[in-house]
């Protein structure tokens, strides 16, 4: 669509700002053009929670065609939770209506002086007082704008009780329940006094070469249809993967303490689907279908959203929960409040493990035990945490700072002082590098290596093959830097991760939607330009490669479990990608030549 809509909050105004054509070949769009867009506008003096931090929604050039699986968006701020370079993504239909309303992104600056909601329709843009609005969870104000437009097919981007009392570990829902979830995007929009922004369009996405593309998806759906691995995630959803990642090790418990935890089976995505489903949810033009509409007979809900993978091992094995009602409906309580439940249940999960080492007391907490394998205790946290209410004051500020409170920060499972995904490094030894360069901090979604060691979704034309997945070496770390670019291109199409029909497919597509002509030397260069510019805007705001580790409890083996006596080894995998991204092997800071060849020579002053 070629522009993006900036909106002046405290004025009520709004422009169109045209994009850039040579910005975007370059970063192609999603996460990767935004970390451009805002290079410049994020400094050092940010403050994450000010009217000067500015948040992005911004798509990608495949968004809303007939790509299968193409219905992203992109979230992107300074973050609240880590202070560092904020991103989150978003399934659902909010980004294809988005560009269907007429723009690829709206920005979003300063902050209004009372709550307030956003429409933008065809084009058209409208400011409206949120008053009645503020302190409804997420369903309702999705409700509540569709009947106020009197539309029911308007897709609306919303905050809850989270992001109004700007909880660090904030969450922007859509589409029910689908959320963009991680580094506090929901707590930037909260503090901007920004309640909602509502979609609704009759757009078509243009398209350079039409005939082209018609028939490289038709190749495409056809590669996705047969992939076992989409038909697993249609019959079980991401849950799905319990029962292998618990085989593997990969599914941590006990606050990753735990080496196995039989009680595991009992969140299994196949138990879920036999007693709980209601049906499958698809994102926009989805095959996949990995979604999951659920029910509880214990807590009286016909039908709620998820919970997915993360969500279970969260709530779940992580808390050492086998109650998987109740791990449904901490999931739903997130969704209502707006929460990410990666970062909720493991500052959960971590709070639980202080409380049974003795470092919380009653005393802390207003008088509740906080014990591990307790669902209703996580239930009144997560109502505690999303509105900032006696212990779950403290819990709000995420697991770094709760740890750091209590004396103990080496105990946090964050890099960068964002929560660890439920993806134990230890079981795949690339996911290591990928937590410990994560540009946003802890993420699997920067380059999930647990993937391609089981074969799901490598990219071997990019250089990236399944491998030993205990494989400590300078050539797995250069892998996972391969893979860490190529998701970079994803998040910036951008496309969901399941959808894997190969390097080759997707340089086709991107090529005959925008005219540009990529080689896939071409993708690998701007994979690595995208990665490397948030790694300079993370040097400019204090984070070096000392920030390059994983806690130290983590890399620690234990004796039974699908992990038995391996640690994956920082040094030569860190030593590996280092080399691959262009980046001194030593300070891992990216070099003045490797700036200047991926075309980054206006960062070179924020280099130490």
């Amino acid at each position: 669509m070629k522009s993006i809509l900036v909106v002046d909050l405290s004025e009520k105004t709004h422009h169109d700002q045209h994009i850039n054509q040579d910005l975007a070949k370059d970063y192609i769009g999603g996460s990767g053009l935004a970390a451009r867009l805002l290079y410049e506008r994020i400094t050092p003096e940010t403050n994450p929670l000010g009217p000067e931090n500015p948040l992005l929604f911004l798509a990608g050039p495949l968004v809303g065609t007939s790509m299968p699986s193409a219905g992203r968006c992109s979230v992107s701020a300074r973050s609240p939770l880590t202070g560092l370079w904020g991103e989150s993504n978003t399934g659902g239909f909010i980004g294809p209506e988005m560009r269907f309303a007429g723009y690829d992104g709206v920005l979003l600056t300063n902050a209004a002086d009372s709550p307030c909601w956003i429409s933008i329709r065809d084009g058209e843009v409208a400011f409206h007082s949120a008053d009645e609005l503020w302190g409804q969870d997420t369903y309702q104000t999705q409700d509540s704008i569709r009947e106020l437009l009197d539309d029911s097919k308007v897709r609306v981007a919303c905050i809850g009780a989270a992001g109004e009392n700007q909880v660090k570990m904030a969450g922007i829902i859509n589409d029910h329940g689908r959320a963009a979830g991680r580094t506090g995007m929901g707590a930037v929009m909260g503090a901007k006094k920004l309640k909602a922004i509502a979609f609704r369009g009759s757009g078509k996405v243009p398209l350079d070469d039409p005939v082209g593309y018609k028939e490289i998806v038709a190749e495409i759906q056809g590669l996705v249809k047969d992939d076992i691995s989409v038909q697993a995630l249609r019959m079980a959803g991401t849950a799905g993967y319990v029962d292998m990642g618990s085989m593997f090790g990969d599914m941590p418990a006990g606050y990753f303490q735990l080496g196995e935890w039989e009680r595991s089976e009992q969140l299994s995505g196949v138990r879920m689907a036999e007693e709980f489903l209601n049906r499958g949810m698809a994102c926009y033009r989805c095959p996949i279908v990995c979604g999951r509409e659920t029910r509880t007979v214990k807590y009286k809900l016909d039908a709620v959203h998820g919970p997915e993978y993360e969500t279970v091992a969260a709530f779940g094995s992580l808390a050492l929960v086998d109650d998987l009602e109740g791990v449904i409906y901490a999931g739903h309580l997130c969704n209502l409040h707006g929460l990410d439940t990666i970062s909720t249940g493991s500052t959960i999960a971590l709070a639980c493990d202080l409380f049974k080492k003795g470092l919380i007391t009653p005393d802390d907490t207003g008088g509740l035990e906080i014990r591990f394998g307790d669902a209703a205790m996580s239930h009144q946290l997560i109502e505690q945490i999303a509105h900032r209410q006696g212990f779950g004051n403290l819990l709000a500020e995420g697991s770094a700072a709760l740890a750091a409170h209590f004396g103990v920060p080496e105990m946090s499972a964050t890099v960068r002082n964002l929560e660890i995904p439920m993806h134990d490094a230890r079981a795949f030894s690339g996911m290591a590098p990928v937590y410990a360069l994560s540009p946003r901090g802890a993420c699997h979604l920067q380059g999930d290596m647990y993937g391609v060691d089981t074969g799901q979704g490598p990219a071997t034309e990019l250089g990236v093959s399944p491998g030993d997945r205990f494989e400590n070496s300078q050539e797995k770390g250069a892998i996972t830097a391969r893979f860490q670019a190529w998701r970079s291109i994803y998040n910036a199409l951008t496309v969901c991760h399941f959808m894997n029909p190969g390097a080759s497919q997707i340089q086709k597509a991107l090529t005959a939607a925008t005219g540009w002509e990529y080689s896939l030397d071409d993708l690998a260069l701007v994979g690595k330009r995208i990665f490397t510019i948030k790694r300079m805007l993370n040097l400019k705001l204090g984070s070096d490669a000392k920030d390059d580790r994983l806690p130290a409890f983590m890399l620690k083996s234990f004796p039974s479990g699908g992990t038995t006596g391996f640690v994956p080894d920082l040094e030569p995998l860190l030593k590996g990608a280092y080399l691959e991204h262009g980046w001194d092997p030593v300070s891992g800071l990216p070099t003045p030549e490797t700036l200047e060849a991926y075309g980054l020579a206006f960062t070179l002053a924020d280099l130490p």
